[in-house]
């Protein structure tokens, strides 16, 4: 717990003043009663008005600065709490962001959008109530006991024998309710899985019409959580009825055994109430810490979840960088010996739709040795699998390699800062994103600075100026979540623009015109050859159209270059280069 102290220093002032102002409502709690008994026991008794009157403006006082106390405990409470979750959620959505992939690998979205919403906020609605209820329950419970047994040490004695059962009920239902949140939790992770996934591929599930199918899959998860949640709240309501079955037999001991005294002439009447009341406070403050106690149980369960996060060791790091103020001037890259897996581990725990699995290392890249000069256009052709994208990915350390290494420059990427590193390498992914925003603000991740004269050349060169300017707001126009209200081919162009405009010294374009027309993509390759001369081009495709012009093309096989060379080079003397041609081409070499 000390590593969350810090979330609350910044507030500690609402950490204390929430529970002090509380106790405020304790005095009152306590002394209450005590004036009730005064009223009953001195101005009925007596039949003093002046005493009523006078002792029923002391507890309207008492009862404003309760109200007063309680108000602004509540105020102090939610303030610490709130403040405590909002840093809380801060710091694991950073540390989410710091995330190599690898490190994303082992959680689901779900998982992890359920950590910084709801694991957070059961933290956070825990906090508040303990510290409205801190000195609140103890300090009632103790106030109460104190003055029961002073009013009656012998019906104070129900006490005893009661509040230890009570804690024993309240420590079973705890300990069997623990274990259910956690399962529960792990449910909820599982259904936000379901929902993102059913969302993000809606227009999918709708040109497929599987509707139904789908809605079966989430009436299954939706049917996992509600058993797991009423397995674990078919316990905790438990907990109600037994504080209130003890409060009813504690108060008809209490009424019983004091009505005698009252009877017998031993005890007030006005003691018999005030005692009652005593007792009544006794056990709603045991209640009000079951409550706490209970909700900490699923509280906890969360702050598990959301210390595995924190506590995740980040692969990627700066740490041990020999040349952190290195950048890349030039863009001449060499893969020397290369092996990688994407677990490069016996065993990596995963944590997938809730659920734990194991996940045994895959070796996806083998011994790979080549090189490409500054300025080079660099081809890479291979079948669906063969570890194309694995392989760029190793440039910018999205992944480091599990044996070998990788160099720019002739610096070893692990000795970059990630920053200058991935500042020099522009990417366009195979899975084209574009963010909710104006086109001018999603093609500014690419220079954050870039006026618009900038961002009209970019989108010029990646041929996306055209449908822009097609556009009644232009650069203005609105892209909804993912860019889904523009096509395939005109998202890959824009994000083609935003890596333009980045001016990386390696450009790698990741399939990135595959819903491109050939005409397109070719005046695209030819502003890349003028415009670009000096950055290094890696081109990965599945059209063999896209890269027979390069420099260099290399030939992969799983997960190993089989060939390199240029195009003429390679259909002479590389049988898988020429079946690839011959299969999309048509047309056998030399016929």
């Amino acid at each position: 717990m000390k590593r969350y102290m810090k979330y609350v220093k910044p507030y500690w002032k609402s950490f204390v003043v929430g529970p002090a102002l509380m106790i405020t409502e304790v005095v009152g709690e306590v002394l209450l009663p005590a004036y009730m008994a005064n009223i009953i026991n001195v101005g009925a008794v007596q039949h003093d008005l002046a005493y009523i009157i006078r002792m029923g403006l002391v507890m309207l006082l008492t009862a404003a600065v309760m109200m007063a106390g309680g108000v602004g405990g509540a105020y102090f409470s939610a303030r610490a709490a709130i403040s405590f979750a909002a840093d809380l959620r801060r710091d694991v959505f950073e540390k989410v962001q710091n995330f190599s992939f690898q490190n994303i690998d082992t959680f689901s979205t779900g998982s992890l959008i359920t950590r910084l919403t709801n694991d957070i906020t059961q933290v956070q609605n825990v906090i508040m109530m303990g510290l409205r209820l801190l000195l609140r329950a103890p300090g009632m419970l103790v106030g109460a006991v104190i003055m029961a047994f002073i009013m009656n040490p012998e019906l104070a004695l129900i006490l005893l024998v009661v509040i230890p059962l009570l804690a024993a009920a309240i420590a079973c239902v705890i300990a069997i309710a623990f274990p259910r949140f956690e399962w529960m939790q792990k449910k909820i992770d599982a259904l936000n899985s379901r929902i993102q996934e059913a969302l993000v591929g809606v227009r999918i599930i709708k040109s497929f019409v599987r509707g139904e199918f789908e809605e079966e899959k989430f009436a299954r998860a939706n049917e996992d959580l509600k058993q797991a949640g009423l397995n674990a709240f078919k316990v905790v309501i438990f907990n109600m009825p037994i504080m209130m079955l003890a409060m009813y037999v504690t108060t008809l001991a209490v009424v019983w055994s004091g009505g005698r005294q009252v009877l017998f002439g031993t005890m007030p009447v006005g003691d018999l109430t005030a005692f009652t009341t005593y007792i009544v406070q006794v056990l709603m403050s045991l209640m009000m810490l079951a409550m706490v106690l209970l909700q900490s149980s699923r509280a906890v369960a969360g702050l598990k979840r959301i210390t595995e996060v924190l506590d995740t060791e980040i692969d990627l790091s700066d740490d041990g960088a020999s040349g952190k103020d290195a950048l890349v001037t030039h863009g001449a890259i060499e893969f020397r010996n290369v092996s990688f897996s994407y677990y490069n581990k016996e065993s990596v725990q995963t944590v997938k739709g809730g659920e734990d699995s194991s996940a045994s290392a895959q070796q996806v890249l083998s011994n790979l040795s080549f090189r490409i000069e500054a300025g080079e256009t660099v081809g890479i052709i291979g079948a669906t699998g063969c570890g194309k994208t694995s392989l760029v990915q190793l440039i910018p350390r999205l992944y480091d390699v599990d044996s070998g290494g990788v160099f720019v420059d002739g610096i070893d990427v692990r000795d970059y800062s990630l920053r200058h590193l991935r500042d020099g390498v522009g990417m366009v992914l195979q899975k084209n994103v574009l963010f909710s925003g104006t086109i001018a603000d999603n093609l500014r991740w690419g220079d954050e600075s870039a006026d618009m004269d900038q961002i009209r050349a970019a989108a010029s060169a990646a041929q996306a100026a055209d449908f822009v300017a097609s556009f009644p707001e232009g650069y203005e126009t609105n892209l909804s979540q993912g860019g889904v209200n523009v096509s395939g081919g005109q998202k890959q162009r824009l994000c083609i623009a935003r890596a333009l405009l980045k001016k990386p010294r390696i450009l790698i374009l990741d399939d990135s015109t595959s819903a491109v027309d050939t005409a397109t993509e070719a005046e695209i390759r030819r502003c890349f050859a003028n415009e670009l001369k000096s950055t290094t081009k890696i081109i990965i495709a599945q059209r063999i159209t896209s890269v027979m012009d390069a420099d260099k093309i290399l030939v992969m096989e799983d997960g190993r270059i089989v060939d390199m060379g240029r195009h003429e080079e390679l259909l002479g003397r590389c049988q898988a280069y020429r079946e690839i041609h011959e299969s999309q081409t048509g047309r056998e070499v030399g016929a």
